[in-house]
């Protein structure tokens, strides 16, 4: 058997567990990732790729925005822009109680300082002939953003490599203990590795780890479908999205349309698999046809989808361990992480090195499992027709 040493191992080589890297060895750490495919090849390079701040949950607010600065510092963070375009974010409703809901979630982002956008109609088809005559209120974010999922990954792995980061691949952990002052973890490659603290951002398989220490989650995996159409010409810069859930899309520049359409599909983590039923595939062309008319006729060329983790409160699991010191999850991102994947890096790399981090992160502990925990109405519109149900989500409390 082999053997490794770092001062931090992470297991999980998707977008949150690279940038924890990348900003550990920018402190001057020895890493090591292990990652059980290929780097980025999980929900991270296959998601939509939107930077949505508008809409978020409260208490992220401060996460997400300082996440967001690092994504406009990409270019100069990884060497790399991977398709990262201000396009801003157009969040609609079709009736008087979502356009309460807009309301309501701009007054929640104006608090945090977000410049947000209050559009009737009219002024809606002004700026945007192309939108459906059912939409009846709006609200826009200029600062909200895109980038290329498939690319960032990759690109922040490299960055991180480049500082000296060991990227362990195809490498699965099925041993991870206390030992001592660090930790002892064992790959089913024959490989052991000796670390001081440990991350555990290993996506809809981080309860295995979890677990291992003693501490859970009620962790739900599942399927985001996601499509791309022929090329169109290009008409629709910003990045569009219906306040119910049925479709968010945008164009990119080379004219094809990214669009994602929910209620999640299963998924299978053992098998590895998240097909997506061609239901899912009619029923998102005729939401995006009703936002945007112009759209009707595009082809769908291809559908993929991907393994994400979802929590019945729809709140991501962010920050040490209850039971293990040393130990941090990352994990649980419910469709959300890739807007604040970089600020969970850094947070992260504070926690480990300077034992606190100046976002406050206490919503996001795995301590609140403890106790029931309310099941978020968003989870439940989106899950309720998944089988198998989550076995673990408990019934709302109030």
């Amino acid at each position: 058997m082999s053997r490794l040493a770092a001062d931090v191992a992470i297991i999980g080589g998707g977008l949150v567990g690279c940038w924890t890297a990348l900003f550990l060895a920018r402190r001057g750490q020895r890493v090591v990732i292990v990652e059980k495919g290929v780097v980025g090849a999980q929900s991270s390079g296959v998601n939509f790729g939107n930077l949505r701040l508008q809409g978020r949950f409260p208490g992220q607010y401060p996460l997400s925005l300082r996440s967001q600065e690092l994504w406009e510092q990409l270019q100069e963070l990884v060497g790399e822009s991977c398709e990262f375009e201000r396009s801003g974010h157009l969040y609609l409703a079709y009736d008087a109680a979502e356009a309460g809901k807009l309301a309501a979630y701009a007054d929640v982002s104006e608090s945090y300082g977000l410049a947000i956008e209050r559009l009737g109609p009219a002024e809606l088809r002004r700026r945007w002939p192309w939108l459906g005559r059912e939409v009846a209120a709006a609200t826009y974010s200029a600062r909200d953003a895109t980038a290329n999922p498939r690319l960032v990954t990759p690109a922040v792995a490299r960055a991180a490599r480049a500082l000296g980061v060991t990227i362990i691949e195809n490498a699965r952990v099925i041993e991870s203990k206390a030992v001592g002052s660090g930790f002892l973890l064992g790959t089913d490659t024959g490989l052991a590795i000796e670390c001081g603290q440990l991350v555990n951002a290993a996506g809809a398989w981080a309860v295995e780890i979890a677990e291992r220490f003693g501490e859970s989650a009620p962790l739900f995996p599942a399927g985001p479908p996601q499509f791309v159409t022929e090329p169109f010409p290009y008409l629709i810069e910003p990045s569009v999205q219906a306040v119910d859930g049925s479709v968010i899309f945008r164009q990119i520049p080379r004219g094809n349309v990214i669009l994602a359409g929910y209620p999640r599909s299963a998924a299978d983590p053992v098998a590895n698999r998240a097909p997506v039923p061609p239901a899912k595939t009619l029923a998102a062309m005729r939401a995006l046809a009703r936002v945007a008319p112009v759209l009707a006729g595009c082809h769908v060329i291809r559908v993929w989808s991907g393994i994400e983790g979802y929590l019945p409160d729809m709140i991501p699991v962010i920050g040490a361990s209850q039971t293990a010191p040393g130990l941090f999850h990352a994990f649980g991102f419910c469709g959300h992480g890739f807007q604040i994947g970089p600020g969970v890096g850094l947070c992260l790399t504070e926690m480990i090195l300077d034992g606190a981090t100046p976002t406050p992160l206490a919503p996001f502990s795995i301590g609140r499992f403890k106790d029931r925990v309310e099941v978020n109405a968003k989870f439940r519109s989106e899950f309720d027709a998944v089988e198998p149900a989550p076995k673990a989500a408990a019934p709302p409390t109030g």
